[in-house]
């Protein structure tokens, strides 16, 4: 629902990836169905499927252009218009990329790459983000002040959904879904899971 953090946990290959694909519309499911706002996101418009803001593993940056003007190509491929400079220059100060503009993305590091990325999934303020693995390759202290801004989406009534396999970020979100094999096995706050996971392990020592 709008207002909520949802983290998506699970080890590498247990269908992370697959799901936030079909939420976003790039695979179509074989079975079943998928539902964003109201609509199955591969039969969305195009004109509206800047409604959500799809960070993917591999993101899409273009080698021979500066980190601005990889940024200024995806914020007008996804509409703004009105107060395009300054909405740039507020997600570049985000993602600790002010004064880096002018820098090549092939002379960028991994992680100056990834956090361009994430700036442009940002950049046009959609109502729902979809993230894989956002933090991947980010040190700790600008992974704070991501998670905080996340939190601050959340509560301008933004959905994020969030894939990591890092469980310790889960504490951060309203709700958490664990995947294995391809199979939701628990979903709940961080708090009921901690306590599920606290009478399991109390059985196991009981035996």
């Amino acid at each position: 629902r709008a207002g909520t953090i949802l983290v998506i946990v699970g080890p590498s290959g247990c269908g992370k990836t697959t799901t936030v694909r079909l939420a976003t519309g790039v695979y179509r499911p074989d079975e079943g169905s998928v539902t964003v706002l109201g609509e199955q996101p591969a039969e969305r418009p195009t004109a509206q499927r800047t409604a959500i803001g799809y960070l993917p593993q591999s993101p899409v940056l273009f080698d021979d252009l500066s980190l601005w003007e990889n940024l200024n190509f995806h914020a007008s491929l996804n509409g703004v218009r009105w107060r395009r400079r300054e909405r740039l220059g507020e997600v570049l100060e985000l993602v600790d990329l002010r004064g880096e503009e002018r820098k090549l993305v092939r002379n960028a590091s991994g992680g100056m790459r990834r956090r361009l990325a994430l700036a442009a999934t940002l950049v046009h303020d959609p109502p729902v983000l979809i993230l894989d693995e956002p933090t991947a390759g980010i040190d700790p202290l600008l992974r704070r002040q991501i998670w905080q801004h996340f939190r601050d989406l959340r509560d301008a009534g933004r959905t994020v959904v969030i894939t990591t396999q890092h469980v310790n970020e889960a504490a951060h979100c309203d709700i958490v879904v664990v995947l294995d094999e391809g199979c939701v096995i628990a979903v709940g706050t961080p708090d009921e899971l901690r306590r599920r996971a606290g009478e399991v392990e109390g059985k196991r020592v009981a035996r």
